[in-house]
């Protein structure tokens, strides 16, 4: 499919930021480029039929919030509607173009390999990050609100006081920090990080946390004992790379992937597998002590302070991208981060979103049982038909894949609820793989539909109040 090169170098972009470790590409605007290859392999791939002008179910709701976020904008600060008109469309366009770019398994296969692939190298960059030494960071003042940024300048160091002797620039602000592949430093006394999108160490370990399930995908979908190392050496490499970032959060999403898949794949005891492998960052992940009390109390802070501005204006909320001009801090919950700044009506359809991102791969693992599930409840199959007429073959992959992406979501889910990723790339790449996998068995099965009527809206906008009222509780017991 021609569509295929423009999205693969889309995430391989996204994820790796080239631009940053190589400044010659700054000027180059790589982006905008690989966009307009996807678009343009879109249209070929429609003008000779490889695809069909196919709706997905998140379709209606990415339109909906997209115009939501945009009327928030033009309400609550008209002077930079069209910075976020840009800025949001490049998520609804990597949506746009991986749901309806892909319409094949094949298709399917090779996206999510390059998102592996890329998963892979940020975890390792990452690890390496974690076990090199520390040296003296010059803080880069050009980058204005961020003191975490900077350039090696080649001495070792143990603490950053040590970093204002000897040869140190005058006036200069400096920090100690290891130092890893293609200038990446670590952050807070050596929590690994990588670069752009995933500069934060709990994105780091949210984005590869949420990458494991599709190495398991690809191993069940081809049982190769090359693809079993793969999947062994990614749950390894990831453990490793959560450990070394240090993040709570990034502990819950490692354990809400592997309890998704091991229970849906072996029942109660893959639930203890799963748990005996996560022991590893249980006991060695996270932060402790003075530091874990500090940053509790922020986030709680934080989410009290997004409910507050919630209750100032809770129908059109702040406007997108304005909680930073109410508090110094982030919102540290995407949930909250919709509702403070989308208001209610955003917050609801930012939630639907994921609500239908779940339901995709929960619908096809109903519409295709398991032949060994199917046979316990006395349903006798063809050898090659499915019980929806599918070849069985088709339905095995589908389920692999649904599989995956709802250990994938199950770790956002709870990820997401610890950070602000509402607009995060990542988050919006997940929801077009979602949609891929949605087109891709449509076109095997055309009688395949995942419906969301009222009474699910209802549910969700349920869950919104529910959400914010225990959020609401938390905050005022804790604070």
């Amino acid at each position: 499919m021609f569509a295929l090169p423009g999205i693969v170098a889309l995430i391989a972009f996204i994820y790796a930021r080239p631009q940053e470790f190589f400044e010659s590409l700054q000027s180059v605007p790589f982006l905008y480029l690989f966009f307009f290859l996807a678009i343009f392999g879109l249209v070929l791939d429609l003008r000779v039929g490889y695809t069909r002008l196919r709706g997905t179910p998140h379709l209606l709701w990415v339109g909906l919030f997209y115009v939501w976020c945009m009327v928030t904008a033009a309400i609550q600060v008209p002077s930079q509607l069209l910075s976020y008109v840009i800025s949001l469309a490049i998520s609804i366009a990597l949506y746009l173009v991986i749901a309806h770019g892909i319409q094949s398994f094949k298709g399917l296969e090779l996206v999510t390999s390059a998102v592996l692939g890329m998963v892979l190298f940020v975890a390792a960059i990452g690890v390496h990050q974690g076990f090199s030494d520390e040296q003296c960071i010059i803080v880069d003042e050009a980058v204005v609100g961020d003191q975490t940024t900077g350039k090696p300048d080649g001495r070792p160091c143990e603490t950053p006081r040590e970093c204002y002797v000897g040869d140190a620039e005058p006036g200069a602000q400096y920090l100690c920090e290891r130092v890893g592949l293609l200038g990446t430093t670590s952050i807070s006394n050596g929590r690994v990080r990588y670069r752009g999108v995933l500069q934060d160490p709990n994105e780091l370990a949210l984005a590869a946390s949420i990458g494991m399930p599709l190495a398991f995908a690809l191993g069940q979908r081809r049982r190769k004992a090359s693809n079993s190392m793969i999947a062994v050496f990614t749950v390894l490499l990831v453990l490793v790379c959560a450990i070394l970032t240090r993040s709570r959060g990034g502990q819950l999403v490692f354990l809400a992937v592997l309890a998704t898949y091991f229970f849906r794949r072996y029942g109660l005891k893959g639930i203890l597998a799963g748990g005996f492998l996560a022991l590893p960052l249980l006991a060695l992940g996270g932060r402790g002590g003075g530091e874990a009390e500090t940053s509790t109390m922020e986030r709680t802070e934080c989410w009290y302070e997004a409910l507050q501005i919630f209750r100032g204006s809770p129908l059109y909320g702040v406007g997108i991208g304005q909680f930073g001009e109410y508090h110094y801090l982030t919102a540290h919950n995407s949930y909250l981060l919709a509702l403070a700044e989308l208001g209610f009506p955003g917050a609801v359809l930012f939630c639907t979103l994921i609500y239908v991102s779940f339901k995709i791969p929960l619908a096809i693992l109903k519409r295709y049982p398991s032949p060994v599930r199917s046979r316990r409840a006395g349903v006798v199959l063809a050898e090659d038909v499915g019980p929806t007429g599918v070849d069985l073959e088709a339905a095995g992959v589908a389920r692999a894949w649904a599989l995956g992406m709802l250990a994938a979501f199950c770790g956002l889910a709870v990820g997401i609820f610890f950070l602000s990723f509402s607009y995060h790339y990542v988050l919006w790449i997940y929801m077009g793989l979602s949609g891929a996998l949605y087109s891709a068995t449509k076109a095997h099965d055309p009688d395949f539909a995942v419906k969301f009527g009222w009474r699910e809206f209802g549910f969700v906008v349920l869950g919104v109040l529910a959400l914010a009222a225990a959020v609401f509780l938390f905050t005022r017991l804790s604070l």
